[in-house]
């Protein structure tokens, strides 16, 4: 049984693949697993009330006296790929006649998700990011996973082979990025699956060691944001027992941590989880998924409630607008229509599923 959901699909280009990330029994599965201103060019966290100008040169103050922080559409400060998988579906169907069903799917196509680049070389699919993004000065978002032991041997199971696999391949990571604006999410499930004890307590060590020097080593960019993972309420349901390892973990560095990451938990319920971790951890924000969460989790079937659930829907789009103080973003971290697995008819793990992007656009109200 998977408890993660991420392999890579067989036939996929490295560079393209798209890891998943159900759970059947942590955070990822529903049962077992500001008002701070962010620049439209570059998202930039600052403490509530700091001068602090960030990478942009500007601080939140400046920003709302001159305009700066509107978001623009689409994608607010967010690069686009125009290049998506759901963007070539959308040609595809068009051609097809499917003209109802492209433009539904366009409610994907035309919104930022983030990129899980290939867990052999990061670089090149970085670097086509980065150029795009470029163009319009948007902030590219990033999703690291290649963690050493990864998922615990579930369908996710790989990750780097040894510690210095792992250093040269996040090395290669921060390259890619350089000085372009990006969020980096870090290292889906490392935290919660030693929270969980999915993860022996002989890796530990290992692990809070690769983490901190990964959130130093990304924090070495001038303009990369870095949000440690920390799973979602239902995986980890008191969040006062992700505190110390996210301290552990190096939290205390990043500018914060990431939330519900390719789960289906609604935003009012990780919004107040949210809050008592961050409360916990001295006031640190964080960000959340919701690429998937519109309908919430499944509830009729939550042994299974990790993959491919059906009758889901699109969450609110990327947006830094969030009403909230500690919440830097509303993100698109999982990738909507990729495959979770192979249950409910899917294809292999991380492959795109056209059929199950298309329900999911049809079903949203965003």
């Amino acid at each position: 049984m998977s408890r993660h959901g991420t392999a890579r699909p067989a036939n996929a280009r490295p560079a393209n693949a798209r890891p998943t990330n159900g759970r059947a029994t942590n955070g990822r599965a529903t049962n077992a697993r500001h008002r701070i201103l962010l620049a439209a060019a570059l998202l930039t966290v600052v403490a509530c009330g700091s001068p602090d100008p960030g990478p942009g040169g500007t601080s939140a103050a400046q920003r709302h006296s001159t305009g700066e922080g509107a978001e623009q559409a689409p994608g607010g400060p967010f690069w686009v790929d125009p290049d998506s998988n759901a963007a070539k579906q959308i040609k595809v169907w068009e051609a097809q006649g499917r003209t109802a069903d492209a433009e539904a799917l366009r409610r994907i196509a035309d919104r930022p998700m983030a990129d899980w680049p290939a867990w052999d070389n990061p670089g090149p699919g970085i670097r086509r990011a980065v150029a795009g993004a470029a163009k319009d000065q948007r902030t590219i978002l990033l999703v690291a996973y290649n963690i050493p032991h990864r998922d615990c041997g579930g369908l996710s199971a790989g990750g780097a082979a040894d510690t210095a696999a792992y250093r040269t391949w996040f090395g290669m990571f921060a390259d890619a990025i350089g000085d372009a604006k990006a969020i980096v999410v870090l290292e889906p499930d490392a935290v919660a699956h030693m929270v969980d004890g999915c993860t022996t307590p002989e890796h530990w060590d290992e692990r809070y060691q690769l983490l901190n020097e990964a959130i130093d080593h990304f924090k070495k960019l001038p303009n990369t944001k870095v949000y440690l993972d920390a799973g979602n309420p239902a995986w980890i349901p008191d969040p006062a027992r992700l505190v110390e390892p996210l301290t552990r973990a190096g939290v205390a560095r990043a500018d914060g941590f990431a939330l519900n990451v390719s789960n289906f938990q609604t935003d009012d319920a990780v919004r107040a989880y949210g809050a008592k971790v961050s409360q916990g951890l001295g006031g640190k924000h964080f960000v959340i998924d919701t690429s998937r969460n519109g309908a919430g989790p499944l509830l009729d079937d939550p042994g299974q409630a990790w993959c491919n659930p059906p009758g889901r829907a699109l969450g609110k789009p990327p947006t830094t607008s969030t009403g909230d103080p500690r919440l830097d973003a509303y993100l698109w971290i999982k990738r909507p229509g990729d495959s979770d697995g192979t249950c409910r008819g899917g294809p292999t793990a991380g492959a795109w599923w056209p059929e199950y992007a298309l329900d999911l656009a049809r079903r949203s109200t965003a």
